[in-house]
């Protein structure tokens, strides 16, 4: 089974892009994935083309009156919460990183606003490492699929991890969103219309 949901990626996703866009640099990512949480992307990605030209790296960021912040973000919701943890993060990144976010996790995660997830998926587009953060869609195939039945999503990232085995990759990553969100959705999934699961549901009925 595994080889037929890594053909299938490969097939329907051969160069799965992130859906994040509007960012240029390691520090406008990291902006733009902490603006992510309990947002969409589709959200973000409306915002951040002009917060990043008021506030292109580290140092704007960090002189940026709290209330333009506020102002520029809103739209993604939590503003007020993201603006105070962006403010920050963009100050401690200029005492104690040069302004450019760190590449080990342990340190990305002492950042205001980044937790493990907004790290992993960080260092997973960044520098291609094989991190594996699993989110909602992510979490999802892992069920419908009968890789996991944990509910946590960092026990599920290690059923996921069991058994992908070597194939776990950044790309691998990209490809499994891109699916859950294109063929299997949280509400009015369509079996028929979701090759993976269907395979599965006559795998499993044999």
């Amino acid at each position: 089974m595994k080889h037929f949901i890594l053909s299938t990626l490969d097939t329907l996703f051969p160069n799965p892009k992130p859906s994040l866009t509007g960012w240029s640099t390691p520090f406008q990512l990291l902006i733009a994935i902490l603006l992510s949480g309990n947002s969409t992307d589709k959200a973000v990605n409306s915002l951040t083309p002009r917060l990043f030209r008021e506030a292109p790296d580290a140092f704007t960021m960090a002189r940026l009156p709290l209330n333009t912040l506020y102002e520029l973000i809103a739209p993604c919701g939590l503003g007020q919460r993201k603006s105070l943890y962006i403010h920050h993060l963009a100050t401690l990144l200029l005492e104690k990183f040069h302004g450019e976010p760190p590449r080990e996790m342990g340190l990305l995660m002492q950042l205001p606003g980044v937790g493990r997830k907004t790290a992993s998926v960080f260092l997973s587009i960044i520098y291609q490492l094989p991190t594996f953060p699993v989110d909602t869609h992510i979490l999802r195939l892992s069920h419908r699929w009968g890789i996991s039945k944990k509910k946590s999503p960092l026990a599920a990232e290690k059923d996921l991890v069991a058994f992908f085995g070597d194939k776990v990759s950044p790309k691998l990553h990209l490809q499994l969103i891109s699916y859950a969100r294109k063929f299997c959705p949280a509400l009015h999934h369509k079996i028929q219309h979701c090759p993976i699961c269907l395979q599965i549901s006559k795998h499993t009925k044999k």
